[in-house]
């Protein structure tokens, strides 16, 4: 993979997985980096070159402001993912990172000469048309911590060191606001596969809301819960693994 201009800030590669196989590109939830797949891409060394979104506002990216709308995240990522051509590609979005990955897929698929990904697989987020309203991004610090803390996943240390905090709330607020006040286009679809995985004791979903993403693919749908809360993923790397290895190989045999 060979980067132009400031791709290599947006999109982070861990290892160099199999060069000759499709390529997976990861995007993160709210208040998430790009590291958060680093043990993914371990996983699926053997048949994919996995890669990572790294948003603006955290980690070595701390020093430029968040973006606070799906639509700017969308619009920085699709000019940065489009580069990326030289192999077949698929998207996985986690949490917030799903509405992101299809929104980008929206973009791709509405210019001609873009590439598009042969497969999407969101995770852990209900469909774009059954969003929960939200305003954890108008409350105060507390109301931010008190909503990370709630999904787990985080380690609470982190959440009682008052320095940390001062570093990653930032970020965090504005990935709520982009998530909490995103409204879909009427009718918004790709045609690209989606396979679907969430979390059985997800508070941020219910099994109803995930089978609505059936609603926005015109590709074929599968939908796959998991035990497991909001990060499942990290319990069951293996077995998210081994089903996303059987859709690329899927996708990129036919």
């Amino acid at each position: 993979m060979t980067l132009t201009g400031d791709v290599d800030r947006w999109i982070r590669r861990f290892n160099r997985g199999n060069e000759s196989g499709p390529r997976l590109v990861c995007f993160p939830h709210a208040g998430g980096a790009s590291t958060y797949f680093h043990p993914l891409s371990v996983a699926l060394a053997d048949v994919a070159q996995v890669v990572a979104v790294q948003y603006p506002g955290r980690q070595d990216r701390l020093g430029e402001p968040p973006l606070t709308s799906i639509a700017a995240l969308a619009d920085e990522v699709v000019a940065r993912v489009a580069q990326l051509d030289d192999r077949p590609t698929a998207f996985l979005g986690h949490s917030m990172g799903s509405i992101v990955a299809f929104e980008v897929t929206r973009r791709l698929e509405a210019d001609p000469a873009a590439p598009k990904p042969l497969i999407l697989f969101p995770s852990a987020r209900p469909a774009p048309s059954r969003g929960r309203p939200g305003s954890v991004h108008l409350g105060g610090d507390e109301a931010v911590i008190g909503s990370i803390a709630a999904l787990g996943g985080t380690d609470p240390r982190l959440l009682g060191d008052p320095e940390l905090l001062a570093l990653i709330l930032p970020a965090t607020r504005a990935d709520y606001r982009a998530i909490e006040t995103y409204h879909p286009e009427p009718g918004a679809t790709v045609s690209v596969p989606m396979w679907v995985t969430i979390g059985a004791s997800d508070p941020a979903v219910t099994e109803d809301e995930a089978l609505a993403w059936r609603e926005h693919t015109t590709g074929d749908f599968d939908l796959l819960v998991l035990p497991g809360g909001h990060f499942y993923l990290t319990e069951q790397i293996e077995v998210v693994a081994d089903r996303i290895r059987t859709g690329l190989l899927g996708v990129t045999a036919s």
